[in-house]
């Protein structure tokens, strides 16, 4: 059964890092056949609140899914993007 990483990032000032985790992250998800699916696509909340853009990635399972979020390529560019941008 397909799996989703789905994250609500809030804007951001531009910043060298966050290019280069952009840059980076795409080979860190392909080898377990993640693909974005939503990648801060322009979205209108109908009810309560989201601010911010909405990213998806998705695998083709739970397993795919969990062992890219541990891998030791995405654990290494993770703080590339969480010191300048907060998010769920």
């Amino acid at each position: 059964m397909p799996a989703y990483a789905i994250a609500r990032l809030q804007d951001a000032a531009p910043h060298p890092d966050i290019a280069e985790y952009l840059d980076r992250i795409t080979a860190t998800f392909t080898p377990y056949g993640g693909r974005f699916l939503v990648h801060v696509t322009p979205h209108e909340t109908v009810e309560g609140a989201w601010p911010g853009a909405v990213v998806m990635i998705g695998f083709p399972d739970l397993p795919q899914a969990r062992a890219w979020w541990n891998s030791p390529a995405y654990q290494e560019i993770a703080p590339l993007r969480s010191r300048h941008i907060e998010g769920d």
